[in-house]
This record gives structure tokens, C-alpha cells and sequence, in this order.
């Protein structure tokens, strides 16, 4: 299981709701594609109440993400290779 502050986060938003995240980056950013919760980025795996939204902006990727006693962020990192996996679900 991998960490999310070893990735960089920039926090976009914080202390959301599952509905507020997923609104946030339904409305800000352009591509997004749903994602199962348990979907794994960077070794990270992402949970939540379905839809959950993935977004991609430039090379970066934007996603709800949960830590127990203290709630649902959004957060952006370095999307790399995870960026085309993503997009080769698209469809599925």
C-alpha cells in the first residue's frame, strides 16, 4: 500500500463530503473518467461512494482522496504513467 504524502499532494480541497469532491472536479475539470472505489493510483488506492471522478489536467491527475478522522480531500499529483492507464479504460 503506498502513501499519499510520499506523492506531493497539492490539496485543492479539503474536509469535503464524497459529493463535494466529486462535484469539485465534475465541474473544474475538463477530462475526467470514473473510477471503482479501490481503483488504485501510484499504489494508492482511492475509496469512496461511487461515482468517484479522476480528473487529468495537463500532466496531472485530480482525485478524491479519504483519510479516516479527517475526511475527503482533493487532491493533485504528478500523474506520469498513470495518466494512459487511466485513458486505455476509457469505454470499459
Amino acid at each position: 500500500m503506498g502513501c499519499l504524502e510520499a506523492l506531493k499532494p497539492e490539496v485543492i480541497l479539503s474536509q469535503a463530503s464524497f459529493k463535494e469532491a466529486r462535484e469539485y472536479i465534475k465541474k473544474n475539470v475538463r477530462e475526467y473518467h470514473e473510477v471503482e472505489p479501490g481503483y488504485k493510483i501510484h499504489d494508492v488506492h482511492i475509496i469512496g461512494v461511487p461515482p468517484l471522478y479522476v480528473g487529468i489536467e495537463g500532466e496531472n491527475l485530480i482525485f478524491p482522496y479519504t483519510k479516516p478522522c479527517h475526511g475527503t480531500f482533493v487532491v493533485k499529483v504528478a500523474g506520469g504513467e498513470e495518466i494512459a492507464r487511466l485513458r486505455a479504460r476509457k469505454g470499459k
